[in-house]
């Protein structure tokens, strides 16, 4: 049976009984451990993949914590979590027709889609009986993966930083600019503003509204990402300057900053994935007729604010979750023209993926987490790792 991690929910009261549910002095390594999976048979329409490369995503995060929910208890005491990797196919089931063993894929984590096309439930997360990618080897659906763009000019553990965070920024930037051009159409104003709070998702937001000639604007703590985004045409604001919005102080010395870099503005589209105190930050920011999208509550699940104030002001919050199957794909064909991930720096081995989302958890990584899966890589990518 292949190798793969997995989160119990025994494990995680017991984590929590240790640090008697302070969960600031919570251990995620401690939780997620290596396991043995066995495959179940490969159907017809099914895919039997070799894992090459994953990123690490804060949903696991979120599952290791029981912060949110308890999704392993949920789901019957254990899940195997992992919902976005870089694979190599080594066989097809017989009635698949797209893919060929030897053929280099990426996921997606639509784990069932509704009738529109967006989840329902996510892959590895929440999905019943969804086995996730953390592990040697997977057995998935062929409508579950996209052939991987090996010649965009981004490198393996790039391309690996991208399945799931690339459709999400995707979804999130069309439909935060259409409801925009609802309210205020191009012939108007053809250049918003268009500011970003915080990590991978964020920044893919942001180089989409660059490219399509948006005055982009990146507010993070990291160095490591401002200069990375810096050197694509992207402004930057430090945001351990304004001390993470602790006080109404550094939020007015905020507002004061976003004002003078949008000509009095404000701005028109913000893209806040952490909510908690970033959340009135980016209300307090947003020019009239302007659009606060989320998909994402790293540091808060709740969030209160003015009603009346937001409707005088013709401001719209918009929630979503993730792509479409399609849209999946029509994301993965900007990667390398538009995508241009920050990587963290160190690509983790296998055995020290736990360690990857504890340091993920502490927020110390330079840009995203890459773990390296398999020791001997296909030809087919080879020439793609730095």
């Amino acid at each position: 049976m292949p190798e793969a991690f997995s989160i119990t929910a025994e494990a995680i009261a017991a984590e929590r009984a240790r640090v008697a549910d302070d969960l600031d002095q919570f251990e995620i390594s401690r939780v997620i451990k290596k396991d043995d999976l066995e495959l179940r048979s490969l159907g017809p329409q099914d895919l039997h993949l070799r894992i090459l490369a994953v990123s690490v995503e804060h949903n696991v995060d979120h599952a290791a914590l029981a912060d949110t929910t308890n999704i392993a208890e949920a789901r019957g005491g254990k899940i195997y979590p992992g919902n976005s990797a870089v694979a190599e196919i080594l066989e097809t089931g017989a009635r698949v027709d797209r893919f060929k063993p030897g053929d280099i894929v990426i996921t997606h984590c639509n784990g069932e889609p509704d009738i529109y096309g967006y989840p329902i439930y996510i892959w590895a997360y929440d999905a019943p009986d969804s086995i996730g990618w953390y592990g040697r080897e997977a057995v998935v659906g062929d409508w579950q993966v996209v052939s991987a763009p090996l010649d965009c000019g981004l490198n393996l553990w790039e391309i690996a930083a991208l399945p799931l965070r690339a459709p999400t920024a995707y979804h999130l930037w069309r439909r935060a600019l259409g409801i925009f051009r609802l309210k205020v159409p191009r012939e108007q104003l053809a250049t918003a503003q268009v500011l970003g709070f915080g990590g991978g998702v964020s920044e893919l937001f942001l180089m989409l509204a660059h490219h399509e000639g948006h005055h982009a604007i990146f507010c993070a703590g990291s160095p490591e990402r401002r200069k990375h985004l810096e050197g694509l045409g992207i402004e930057t604001i430090d945001q351990k300057e304004f001390n993470r919005f602790a006080s109404r102080d550094d939020t007015k010395g905020f507002i004061r900053r976003v004002r003078e870099m949008t000509g009095g503005v404000g701005a028109h589209i913000v893209c806040d994935m952490l909510r908690g105190p970033i959340f009135p930050a980016g209300l307090a920011v947003c020019a009239r007729e302007g659009v606060n999208v989320s998909a994402g509550w790293q540091l808060s699940m709740n969030v209160q604010y003015n009603s009346a104030s937001l409707s005088i002001k013709q401001i719209t919050l918009d929630h979503t979750h993730y792509e479409t199957v399609d849209g999946c794909g029509a994301a993965t064909e900007l990667y390398g023209s538009v995508f241009r991930p920050t990587v963290h720096s160190e690509i983790y081995a296998f055995e020290d993926l736990p360690r990857a989302v504890h340091e993920l958890h502490r927020n110390t990584q330079t840009g995203i987490p890459i773990v390296r899966v398999a020791d001997e890589m296909p030809a087919a990518v080879q020439a793609l790792i730095p």
